[in-house]
């Protein structure tokens, strides 16, 4: 699990990116919690802080309004920072807003936005993460691309994915209409917000490793982002959003040294983040194609259980 993931890769057993996770969802008055008061929900977010060790957790839509502020309190009691599921609830989405949440995750259900909703979004200081190759309203994006890119093709897919996998992505998708997406409309709302003085994350939804953070960026300015404005927006304002900014997000002094170097300029066309020929994760630098270690040591990628299983022959 997730939980396991971050402490191999914390210690070393695991090569892989910094993992910041929510642990498990805080279902609360949709199970068997029965959160009555203030002290039941201190008692349900207790695993969390103490137990689980997360610094974020995420809410999903559990219970009332005074119930969801009973999760803030008790949250900001335990040092942990709560968001949300968005739920296709607009009205859920506002008081939120008003009630102090941080984050705010999935699209809004309604395109556009008043201005006194754009407003309330960048004056509260929620973070909004719109998803949008899982966009509500409408067919997911992620449909877009896979129509258009055939993932087989691409040599990191295939290095860094089981055979199998790809497949199951790939082989089979639905087909929609160009305008039977809502994602260009949504993320028109997410730039008006950014634009307004809010913040606006990056999420992925982790529908396909390596591609999938890359088409997101791709996807908010097809609804009209700058390219600066979307690499803002997966740089300093989603590292902002989880509360990691004096760490990261951005290259400065005393801040960890986590980087990407690209072969060509996403500010001239932002398909180009996908062109990455380093990554550096504190200090260490990777092979951007490979993932082989360049420095300050030289050692190849161990193998990969798949690349002895990986079909002979098949272009």
């Amino acid at each position: 699990d997730v939980l396991t993931y971050a402490d191999q890769v914390e210690t070393g057993d695991l090569i892989g990116p910094r993992i910041y996770h929510t642990g498990p969802g805080v279902f609360g008055a949709f199970l068997e919690e029965n959160w009555g008061s203030l002290d039941d929900v201190r008692n349900t977010l207790k695993r969390y802080s103490e137990f689980y060790h997360t610094n974020t957790i995420k809410q999903y839509m559990a219970g009332n309004r005074k119930q969801r502020q009973w999760v803030i309190m008790a949250a900001k009691e335990l040092g942990l920072m709560p968001t949300i599921e968005g739920g296709l609830d607009f009205k859920m989405n506002q008081t939120v807003q008003l009630d102090g949440y941080p984050g705010s995750e999935h699209s809004f259900p309604i395109t556009p936005l008043y201005d006194d909703a754009v407003q309330l979004a960048a004056q509260s200081g929620i973070t909004y993460t719109p998803t949008l190759l899982v966009s509500y309203g409408g067919p997911f994006s992620e449909n877009y691309f896979y129509e258009r890119y055939d993932i087989h093709d691409n040599p990191k897919i295939r290095r860094f994915l089981p055979h199998e996998e790809i497949d199951q992505r790939a082989e089979r998708r639905a087909w929609f209409r160009e305008n039977q997406y809502v994602f260009p409309r949504i993320a028109a709302t997410a730039a008006a917000i950014l634009r307004a003085g809010g913040n606006v994350g990056m999420g992925c939804h982790g529908q396909l490793d390596g591609l999938g953070c890359h088409w997101e960026l791709w996807a908010m300015v097809g609804g009209g982002m700058t390219p600066r404005e979307a690499l803002r927006v997966g740089t300093i304002d989603g590292a902002r959003g989880i509360g990691m900014e004096q760490d990261l997000g951005t290259l400065e002094p005393g801040k960890l040294a986590d980087l990407v170097v690209l072969d060509a300029n996403p500010l001239d066309d932002i398909h180009n983040t996908e062109k990455i020929r380093y990554v550096m994760k504190n200090g260490r630098l990777y092979d951007g194609a490979t993932l082989d270690d360049v420095w300050p040591r030289t050692r190849p990628l161990p193998r990969m259980w798949w690349w002895e299983k990986e079909p002979k022959g098949v272009k």
